[in-house]
């Protein structure tokens, strides 16, 4: 731990230094209807071939592995998904994959694989990068990863948030209120507030704030994300401290059952982020849709918006309006009896 928190990043710009870290270790239980429709079983919408022929876990790495050296990509995982993330052909080796006893939510699985990275290279700079995300541009979410690390470089004290322009008034999303210009990068800007899934209310005075959409994708020193975490949850980090990751050559980085028992779920977002303003910069994504997958009606939309038509959609469809017109007939026969 020490050697983490004590280390300075001052050497020049290097790729080198870049790590990723992907996060793969959520239920994606809303999602659920639609990967079972898909694939025929329970598996988390991760490691679904949603659209394009791979998973979305495989895309994820692909999106990482444009902007981070191989062999430098970290993805944090689950053992509950263990069937499922043994039959993807990912191609990270063993001790790059970090193994979680249960979900516990998105702040222990990126502080454990920042700690993970710190053993390595404790001067690095790391992105984090969801698995489950859509973007019908992937040279637009490259270019401001890239961006991103370029800010972080010379921000050294600020983790760098990409923000997406929305087009709604979302209640289910992170909302970025941008403040000032920041460095000399286009697009990019100090944060004045974040605010996590607001009220139908707020999200539409945070629309026309010209705020931005938190994709989650996030860039800065390990030292500068633990610095925030060990602001804002100085008992999460002390958890991790008190047991430290322990790993065996060439195998898994399996987390101890007894570091996780008494933890309780952490949203990064709302438990790191939201108090921890002043250390956040954001960089607005160009022209893209972007979508979280987060349920099967918005999984679907952004799809359809794009133009990309996988064959299990016109079937999902179809399977819709025939369940919305028993129920039309359902409800009309309870009506007349």
């Amino acid at each position: 731990m020490k050697s983490i928190v004590g280390s300075v990043h001052n050497g020049r710009r290097d790729r080198s230094r870049r790590w990723g870290v992907i996060l793969a270790g959520g239920d994606g239980v809303r999602l659920r209807p639609l990967t079972r429709f898909i694939c025929g079983d329970e598996r988390p919408k991760q490691f679904c071939p949603l659209y394009g022929g791979a998973t979305l876990l495989e895309q994820a790495l692909a999106r990482a592995g444009r902007s981070i050296p191989a062999g430098q990509i970290v993805v944090s995982l689950n053992r509950a998904h263990q069937e499922f993330y043994l039959r993807t052909p990912l191609e990270v080796p063993p001790q790059r994959r970090v193994v979680q006893p249960c979900n516990r939510g998105t702040a222990p699985a990126i502080l454990s694989s920042l700690l993970v990275i710190g053993q390595d290279d404790p001067a690095a700079s790391v992105a984090v990068f969801p698995s489950d995300h859509y973007y019908s541009d992937e040279s637009v979410i490259t270019a401001a990863v890239d961006r991103a690390f370029d800010l972080a470089h010379s921000e050294p004290d600020s983790v760098v948030l990409v923000g997406a322009t929305p087009d709604g008034p979302e209640v289910e999303y992170g909302w970025i209120e941008i403040g000032a210009a920041a460095g000399r990068t286009p697009d990019s800007f100090r944060v004045a507030n974040f605010q996590e899934k607001p009220s139908a209310q707020m999200a539409r005075v945070l629309l026309e704030r010209n705020s931005l959409w938190n994709t989650f994708v996030m860039v800065g020193r390990i030292l500068t994300f633990v610095e925030m975490i060990c602001s804002a949850m100085p008992g999460l980090l002390r958890i991790f401290h008190e047991s430290p990751i322990r790993r065996v050559p060439d195998e898994e980085i399996r987390i101890d059952d007894s570091l996780y028992a008494g933890l309780l779920p952490v949203d990064f977002s709302r438990r790191i982020l939201s108090l921890e303003t002043s250390r956040l910069m954001v960089h607005r994504l160009g022209r893209v849709t972007w979508s979280d997958l987060g349920d099967c009606d918005r999984a679907t939309a952004a799809l359809s918006r794009c133009g990309v038509e996988p064959e299990w959609a016109k079937n999902w469809r179809a399977q819709r309006r025939s369940a919305e017109m028993r129920e039309l007939i359902a409800s009309q026969a309870s009506a007349i009896a």
